[in-house]
């Protein structure tokens, strides 16, 4: 019975819905962009090359008992590619967006703080880069753990 429960609360969390949506959001598009390359795309590209069909593209082996299907893999890299350009052109988008409402957030934030007279918080950073090997470390440390360098130099000459 427990074993149910916990089951039950696993599946009602945000996070495997949201994943749940994706998945099946992702099939619909993967549909639309097979339509978009097997009736738009290739159709386009046979013109040009004299209505030559890629899809039934294929390389018989073994005297002809062994097909492998040159064209189906092209039409799925096609796929594979306008997949990726959506997703990567929608993330920049919704990064975009982003990163505009955080910035709104903050101007927000700071004309209420200033209304009521409070001042701004200053954060010291936790991190920097070494000027001698570009790696993380702590912000306050005078020496790199990455590449031993002694970071006082640097600092003093700048």
């Amino acid at each position: 019975m427990a074993f149910f429960k916990e089951f039950k609360e696993f599946a009602m969390r945000g996070n495997v819905i949201d994943l749940a949506v994706g998945v099946v959001i992702g099939g619909a598009f993967q549909g639309i962009v097979n339509s978009l390359v097997n009736d738009v795309i290739m159709p386009l590209t046979g013109m040009f090359t004299g209505n030559v069909d890629y899809s039934k593209w294929v390389i018989s082996l073994a005297g002809g008992s062994v097909q492998i299907g040159i064209g189906s893999f092209l039409n799925a890299i096609i796929n594979f590619l306008i997949i990726a350009l959506s997703i990567f052109i929608a993330l920049k988008y919704i990064n975009k967006i982003n990163a505009k409402l955080e910035k709104l957030n903050q101007e927000a934030k700071q004309k209420i703080m200033k209304a009521k007279g409070e001042k701004e918080e200053v954060v010291e950073p936790t991190v920097k880069n070494c000027p001698y090997c570009l790696s993380e470390i702590p912000y306050k440390a005078t020496k790199c753990a990455h590449c031993a360098s002694d970071l006082t130099e640097k600092a003093e000459s700048n």
